[in-house]
């Protein structure tokens, strides 16, 4: 495979890789799925998205057409979403689409509108990247894991601490209590394996769990380290996620809502 598919090709494998997993998905497992069932390579899989003003947002050009794809194929009746981010499949059949040209332009319409909605996230990412300096970062996602329910959340990047920027508790329901290293890296492109290994090297012995909170991307082989059987698990945040949680907690990001106006007819009966 010489390129990535584009977002028209991609509606059909969409669909199928939804299939696949039992007729819902998160979007994670989707993207695996696809570059599995397609073959698609590494180095296009890890290829970088830029906006239009040729800024990094955080995602792979795959994962950008696949949001078109999966945007298109909701509008189009066949997946729905929710709140968690599972896509769910609507229309059981044998998932194999013949879409009219004319659904297809409709489909672009709303790819873009839905473009629209995440241009946020490009000057978000700008935003962490180059205005913030290492420190004021580092604070930021001190502030986003407190908000987040840790306890006891400390920054200790600045002393060297071995690749480990800082340390927390997190709770669960109250009752039980996670030791968490974290790392935080302004990056404007990928995280690899090995930086994975290097942080796994570093908090061994010292927590019960691992956390890397990127304004980038992780590469397959870096989500792949991450879940190595055998090794502590570290969780992944990458520059999507970041953005999406600093939206849920209202840091930084502000969500306007439209007025609606009715009139209500039968209140007037009551006069």
């Amino acid at each position: 495979m010489k390129r990535l598919p584009n977002r028209h090709e991609l509606l059909t494998p969409v669909l199928k890789a939804i299939a696949d997993l039992g007729g819902s998905a998160s979007v994670e497992e989707i993207r695996e799925q696809v570059i599995q069932s397609l073959g698609i390579p590494d180095d296009l899989a890890n290829l970088q998205h830029a906006t239009k003003r040729s800024q990094p947002d955080g995602r792979t050009e795959l994962e950008y057409e696949l949001a078109w794809a999966r945007t298109a194929l909701k509008q189009l009746g066949h997946l729905a979403n929710s709140e968690r981010g599972v896509w769910t499949l609507l229309k059981h059949s044998d998932h194999t689409i013949d879409i009219p040209d004319s659904d297809l332009s409709n489909a672009d319409e709303q790819g873009l509108a839905a473009q629209i909605q995440t241009d946020w996230q490009g000057e978000l990412s700008r935003i962490l990247v180059e205005r913030l300096t290492p420190d004021a970062f580092e604070r930021l996602i001190q502030r986003v894991l407190r908000e987040t329910g840790f306890v006891q959340v400390e920054v200790t990047g600045r002393t060297g601490d071995g690749g480990i920027d800082g340390k927390g508790i997190a709770k669960i329901n109250g009752i039980l209590s996670f030791h968490v290293v974290f790392q935080c890296k302004r990056y404007k492109g990928a995280v690899s394996a090995c930086q994975i290994r290097d942080f796994r090297g570093a908090m061994v012995g010292r927590a019960d769990k691992g956390l890397f909170i990127t304004t980038g991307y992780f590469t397959r082989d870096a989500i792949k380290e991450a879940v190595r059987d055998g090794t502590v698990a570290i969780d992944l945040v990458d520059g999507v996620r970041l953005a999406e949680k600093l939206r849920e907690l209202r840091l930084g990001v502000s969500v306007e809502t439209v007025e609606r106006v009715s009139v209500e007819a039968p209140w007037f009966d009551s006069i």
